[in-house]
């Protein structure tokens, strides 16, 4: 997709409230991806991503940002926490892991696309299928050449009509018997060991020596039989060797790997012989390799990480992003401070998303027939709440908003069924009644909200 930045920072708009240097950012880093694909092949492979560090505390949109924006250009992601990785994978999971995850996602994407394509071709098999088992062909056959003629064509009549109702849907409830393939449960081995691609042939090996779970023949609808043959006719439909080529192209050429709490992993001491601080250190060894571009075995191929786009975040409170390895900071030469959020970032983020939290709380009640409405004092008490308990208490940044609100609104989701009254006003006064004795209790409110 070639949106320009300001067409992506647009679309960002409309799902997350400010930080508009972070997204800035990552609009220009998609749209140098675009411009990469620009150039001659020769200059293209010497081209690498510009890899970003958001830096802020929870809550503030560094996540939403990046998954907003794998969704808005259509790419595999993958979110990783950079402490479930440990040296070389002993206990935990090795880094590797993570471009096998984003492959999986690529085969997703692509498999989602193929199934497009192909969905008309399959409907038509399967209505063939569906006819086959409304109008079974009969066993044996005729030995005068001239009955059997005839018993061929009434019966194609017969099929061309019931392929008519079928169409007009007036077979739907029709019970028919349908056999269905039962597969063998899936056998875990060395799991959580960080040996993933073992894991994943030796999961080949069993399924290609232990006997198949056999088929199993069930009564179902013409509506659930076509439900089922469909899913079956895509896939056999679907080239599995083409998806695996075109996921690794799109994974390595459009995938993006969020690494979260990078953080967690650095020492704002510097290297210390021993404990903790040597297997921080071992992860950031771990991971230069990934960011700096090597090549990763995964069960559909080879995968280049050299032109995969790392988005890395963390509060980084007590350590620097200077506290990193230099290799590794030299890896990530852009970074992003993103801002606390301010009272008026608390109502915008209240109203304005194109799903903003009122209007998931209205709708949600609104299933159960209750018309909940906040009025504009209640939204800004809420605001005004939520930013005076983030700076008095634990700062969650916007999750704080959640915390509240089902607070406010406990009592009315508990009721909502049984309602006689199913219209409900929430106002400042009502929000304050709420939450204003935890406000007054500053430590309780640690364990409340």
């Amino acid at each position: 997709m070639s949106l320009t930045p300001r067409q992506v920072v647009a679309e960002l708009d409309k799902h997350i409230v400010g930080q508009t240097a972070a997204k800035k950012a990552v609009a220009v880093a998609i749209r140098n991806r675009w411009r990469r694909q620009q150039l001659p092949a020769d200059l293209r492979k010497d081209v690498t991503p510009k890899n970003i560090i958001l830096i802020g505390p929870t809550g503030v949109g560094k996540t939403e940002i990046a998954r907003r924006l794998a969704q808005l250009v259509g790419a595999p992601m993958v979110k990783v926490e950079a402490t479930k990785f440990t040296e070389v994978g002993y206990v935990g999971r090795d880094v590797e892991s993570m471009v096998r995850d984003l492959v999986e996602a690529a085969i997703g994407l692509v498999k989602q696309s193929q199934r497009e394509k192909v969905r008309e071709k399959a409907a038509e098999k399967v209505n063939d299928r569906l006819l086959d088992l409304l109008l079974p062909t009969p066993k044996g056959s005729s030995w005068e050449p001239e009955a059997e003629k005839e018993d061929q064509e009434k019966r194609q009549r017969t099929r061309e009509k019931f392929r008519e109702k079928l169409l007009a849907g007036e077979l739907e409830d029709r019970v028919v018997e349908l056999t269905i393939e039962q597969k063998t449960p899936g056998v875990q081995i060395l799991g959580g060991l960080g040996m993933e691609q073992l894991e994943a042939n030796m999961q080949d090996m069993f399924e290609r020596f232990m006997p198949r779970g056999g088929n199993q023949a069930r009564q179902v609808t013409i509506r659930e039989a076509r439900k089922i043959l469909l899913e079956q006719e895509t896939e056999q439909l679907i080239d599995r060797a083409a998806v695996s080529e075109q996921a690794i192209d799109l994974a390595e050429n459009q995938g993006i790997i969020f690494l979260d709490e990078l953080d967690k992993v650095c020492s704002p001491h510097g290297p210390v012989s021993g404990g903790a601080e040597v297997s921080r250190q071992g992860v950031q060894r771990d991971l230069l390799p990934v960011v700096e571009g090597t090549t990763v075995n995964t069960k559909h191929g080879s995968v280049k990480t050299d032109h995969v786009l790392f988005i890395a975040a963390g509060a980084f409170h007590v350590a620097k992003p200077s506290d990193l390895m230099p290799e590794l900071q030299g890896r990530f030469p852009i970074r992003v401070e993103l801002t606390d959020l301010t009272r008026d970032d608390f109502l915008r983020i209240l109203t304005e998303p194109q799903h903003s939290l009122v209007k998931q709380y209205s709708e949600l009640l609104r299933t159960e027939g209750v018309e909940l409405t906040f009025t504009p004092d209640g939204v800004e008490a809420l605001a005004e709440l939520a930013y005076d308990l983030n700076r008095t208490s634990q700062n969650i940044g916007a999750r704080r908003l959640h915390t509240i609100i089902e607070k406010v609104v406990e009592d009315v989701s508990f009721d909502g069924p049984d309602l006689e009254n199913k219209t409900v006003t929430i106002d400042g006064k009502a929000v304050r009644e709420k939450i204003g004795g935890i406000m007054q209790k500053e430590d309780l409110s640690k364990y409340i909200l």
